[in-house]
């Protein structure tokens, strides 16, 4: 399949969910939004796969939000040339309208049910909404003991010299991939390009290679590039470039990667266990600038905490596992009496406004 640009707005967290979703389309911006609601199998996603389709079919850039909790699943499409936008509403990403009728619209899909043959299956669907909602649990209990462990060595090693280091290093950058537009300054925007899933610890290197040709890839065994990546940030808005953030999963407050495509510019951080891929622009070797005698003298700490910390994440992947066990029981149940043909008549008639957009 051809690659697209898909991007997370939400994460799971050692704090619960994360949402970036008032982050979807600039307030001053946002011309048109579809609000979905309805309950599990009745076909947001589908819907939203199905508009993207026909937009895209006619010429529209498309932006793919996927679910971190599935990453096969959508939870908002975005169309950035029209100013539009749709999102599953529901928990845990609730959206309300800030503009309602002029902006946002409610799209209840919960219509699409059908009542009476649910009724009788109220106690299998009762069991599995519990189920679901303790294996997310779970997973945060182990994210919370993972990410304490990471951090105890990131402090270890973030020194005030590495610091200058990693400064020094992102202001050569700046004044050789940088140049000063005269513009005002640009704006940032945030999304995660990583997620923690059902599938894993995953980062969508293929979206960054969409937008940026030339790729810094920044080697960072100890969480060591948010300060650089800040920098970076701060340097190429200042000149007038709108940027990219996107911050861990893990620390959603810390960068993590970033992107500057209107300058094909790209830092992305590569970790054990999450290499880029790719043939990288530039490589900036963050460990290479740890103290050596720290990295020495705690060699045998910082081998127990990797081993550890990838026990606890392996424990957190696989409880995000179960719990999509459960959901798929979950959908399963609610399919047979959804009226899909209702719902992809709905995906036509918001297909067919969002194109009447001008």
């Amino acid at each position: 399949m051809e690659p697209k640009v898909t991007f997370f707005l939400g994460a799971n967290t050692p704090s619960g969910f994360y949402s970036l979703y008032d982050q979807m389309l600039a307030p001053e911006d946002a011309r048109r939004v579809f609000l979905l609601k309805g309950g599990a199998g009745c076909g947001k996603s589908s819907l939203m796969r199905r508009v993207a389709q026909q937009l895209e079919a006619a010429g529209q850039q498309v932006e793919y939000i996927v679910c971190s909790g599935d990453p096969d699943s959508l939870d908002a499409v975005i169309f950035p040339q029209l100013g539009a936008a749709i999102a599953d509403a529901t928990a845990p990403h609730v959206m309300e309208p800030r503009l309602p009728g002029v902006v946002e619209s409610y799209v209840n899909l919960g219509r699409f049910y059908d009542h009476t043959s649910l009724a009788p299956l109220r106690p299998e669907i009762e069991e599995a909404t519990e189920g679901y909602k303790e294996h997310y649990k779970r997973a945060y209990r182990c994210l919370t003991a993972a990410a304490q462990l990471f951090e105890d060595d990131r402090a270890l090693l973030c020194t005030p010299a590495l610091e200058a280091k990693a400064l020094k290093r992102a202001r050569g950058i700046l004044s050789r991939e940088v140049k000063k537009t005269g513009r005002a300054p640009g704006k940032a925007v945030q999304r995660f390009l990583g997620a923690i899933s059902c599938q894993g610890v995953s980062c969508r290197f293929d979206t960054a290679e969409l937008l940026c040709r030339r790729i810094y890839e920044l080697s960072d065994s100890h969480g060591l590039a948010a300060g650089m990546l800040t920098a970076l940030a701060a340097g190429a808005m200042s000149a007038g470039y709108d940027v990219i953030l996107c911050p861990s999963p893990l620390f959603p407050d810390r960068a993590e990667h970033l992107l500057i495509p209107e300058l094909g510019l790209g830092f992305l951080t590569s970790a054990p266990g999450l290499e880029y891929p790719g043939r990288p622009y530039r490589r900036v070797r963050l460990d290479a600038m740890a103290d050596a005698e720290l990295l020495k003298k705690y060699k045998a700490r910082l081998k127990f905490s990797r081993k550890v910390y990838a026990a606890l994440m392996d424990e957190a992947t696989g409880a995000l596992a179960q719990a999509k066990a459960v959901h798929d029981q979950l959908e399963g149940l609610y399919n047979p009496h959804v009226d899909f043909d209702g719902v992809y008549q709905q995906a036509q008639a918001i297909a067919g406004e969002l194109l009447a957009v001008k």
